[in-house]
């Protein structure tokens, strides 16, 4: 077909521009599936792959990064092939099955005790750790520090017909945000709109801290702070009631009080 047909075809030239969009859309995918696995935290793929993790939690719209599932799914885009990716949240063990006992039959002749066999005694032996287990940090009062002095006013758990993930603490807007323990910021944004302006640090022993509700933050993605660094301006929460800081501890993927964890 010649060029002058091309040029006349208003059909021709619009497949031949889907077929164009097509094949740019398809190398633009290039990429695999990681699937999740037990203990394994977007953080730790993302780095595995050496990908940015606010890249990847766009491509796979995933608004909060804690909350992703054993089994899902995860796009890799530009990697070619699957990695080992370490889990570093704690695993629960299977719950173990109790062994079923059969009654032996009774002897006709009891031998008498002198005559019985002594059995053996068995101890069991205990097994050494895995290598690459994770601890996981019981409650402890002062492990972490309070992010912002206040008054509390809404406890964790349910109250009333709300229930609450974490805590809220009343402050004026503008007030400093401090880490409740060191860590490494893997969010930092206003995605969520529930929590407005929101911080997650990742912590050891597979715990994580959430600081909601801000005016400001002052910290980025990636980025190493200290226990008691300031890390954002408290602000009010979009609903629109008095200026508070909203703050969680979650092992793992579950939020747990933090009254437990504060001194």
């Amino acid at each position: 077909m010649s060029l002058a047909v091309l040029r006349h075809s208003p059909l021709l030239r619009l497949l031949l521009l889907s077929s164009c969009l097509a094949l740019a859309v398809a190398c633009a995918q290039t990429g695999i599936y990681h699937t999740v696995q037990p203990g394994q935290t977007l953080y730790r793929i993302a780095k595995t792959y050496e990908v940015d993790e606010r890249e990847l939690a766009q491509v796979n719209r995933i608004s909060d990064p804690t909350t992703i599932k054993v089994r899902q799914r995860i796009f890799i885009p530009g990697a070619n092939q699957l990695r080992p990716v370490p889990a570093t949240t704690a695993i629960k063990p299977a719950a173990a099955v109790p062994p079923v006992y059969t009654a032996a039959p009774v002897p006709s002749v009891v031998p008498k005790p002198e005559n019985r066999p002594t059995a053996p005694i068995i101890r069991p032996v205990p097994l050494p750790p895995a290598k690459d287990s994770v601890v996981t940090a019981k409650p402890a009062r002062g492990l972490f520090i309070w992010p912002a002095k206040g008054k509390l006013l809404n406890k964790f758990g349910k109250n009333g017909q709300n229930t609450y993930k974490g805590i809220e603490i009343g402050v004026p807007t503008g007030t400093h945000v401090v880490a409740a323990a060191a860590g490494k910021v893997i969010f930092s944004g206003n995605t969520i709109r529930s929590y407005g302006n929101l911080i997650i640090l990742e912590h050891s022993d597979g715990l994580f801290t959430v600081y909601g509700f801000n005016s400001k933050n002052l910290v980025a993605l990636n980025n190493h702070v200290g226990q008691g660094d300031k890390i954002a301006l408290s602000g009010s929460p979009p609903n629109g009631k008095s200026p508070r800081l909203h703050f969680e501890i979650r092992q793992g993927k579950a939020a747990v009080d933090p009254i437990f964890y504060l001194p």
